[in-house]
């Protein structure tokens, strides 16, 4: 695949906005931009949107599309090896060919994949996972995405929902449901939501004082709570690092990383979230993974952008 272009596209689709990028072959930001993601007709003007702002771009720099090496796209959804979508909900996507659908518009390279995925690729390039090969990436937003990075590839599976830690199975006594339908998930516990509901039922079964009482519950209050030694949030974030801690153990046992990058909103709490994940990941992970740096995420919401172009640097070179 590809030529000698100079530059690379990335882009990352999320549910509002498409973040853009555009990168020289040593992985350099040399512009970012975003456009809205429009949704609706079953998301079908989403990638014409995004060919039509790559197309904008090319003439604004005055370059030909003999000079772009090609167009990376971290999307939404199970992304296979061959850049096939297997349905994107929140962007009104069935099962069609990412890659070729663009490509058609183009007539340019293109590579696709899962939008945590390609963020854990460029955490693993250009981010707090730099120097590793062999990484977990795991991001707390919302709901947990995942990435696994082995030999400095993608771990993607037979239809592109390899890396899907946040549907690890943790909890067998949970009653609600998650977003997946499965029970018990560690989405639960350990997304800015899940974080929420574990200080929500902590203080409806007490009645001990907390900073948290009567104030608004999230994810930061809870971790500003912690640093504040509210012994309520302390033990709110001893659930949190039991779930993660002893769900990382598990994968790790499975792949043996030397790097575990922790991004997503959750993780601006900072390096105290590793002294409530670490002890249960050392107590239960197999010795051979026990040695594990834990870092934080530092590309924030370039991490898809710097994937994505890396996704191409990969497939030329």
């Amino acid at each position: 695949m590809g030529n000698s272009g100079k530059y690379i596209f990335g882009v990352d689709i999320g549910g509002t906005t498409v973040k853009l990028g555009f990168f020289d072959r040593e992985g350099t930001l040399l512009d970012k931009w975003e456009i809205p993601t429009r949704t609706e007709d079953g998301g079908s003007k989403i990638l014409p949107d995004i060919a039509d702002s790559i197309t904008k771009k090319i003439d604004e720099k005055g370059i030909g599309t003999e000079d772009v090496a090609g167009v990376g796209v971290g999307a939404p959804g199970p992304i296979d090896n061959e850049g096939v979508v297997h349905r994107a909900v929140n962007l009104g996507w069935g099962v069609f060919s990412i890659k070729k659908t663009l490509e058609d518009i183009l007539h340019l390279p293109v590579m696709a994949g899962n939008d945590a995925n390609v963020a854990a690729l460029g955490e693993m390039w250009k981010g707090g996972g730099k120097g590793s090969s062999d990484l977990i990436m795991v991001t707390l937003g919302t709901g947990v995405g995942g990435g696994i990075i082995t030999g400095g590839r993608v771990l993607t599976g037979v239809c592109g929902a390899g890396g899907e830690i946040g549907h690890v199975h943790v909890e067998d006594n949970e009653e609600e449901s998650c977003n997946c339908g499965n029970k018990g998930c560690l989405e639960q516990y350990t997304s800015a939501t899940g974080v929420t509901r574990l200080a929500n039922r902590k203080l409806a079964k007490s009645d001990r004082e907390s900073v948290l009482r009567g104030g608004e519950v999230s994810a930061k209050t809870v971790f500003d709570a912690v640093k504040a030694k509210d012994t309520l949030a302390m033990e709110v974030a001893e659930e949190f690092g039991k779930y993660l801690g002893n769900g990382l153990a598990v994968i790790s046992s499975v792949i043996n990383p030397d790097t575990i990058v922790i991004g997503g909103g959750v993780s601006k709490a900072g390096e105290i979230l590793m002294d409530y994940i670490r002890p249960y990941y050392e107590k239960n992970v197999f010795h051979g993974s026990r040695e594990v740096k834990f870092a934080l995420a530092t590309l924030g919401n370039d991490a898809g952008i710097f994937g994505s172009a890396k996704l191409v640097l990969d497939a030329v070179l």
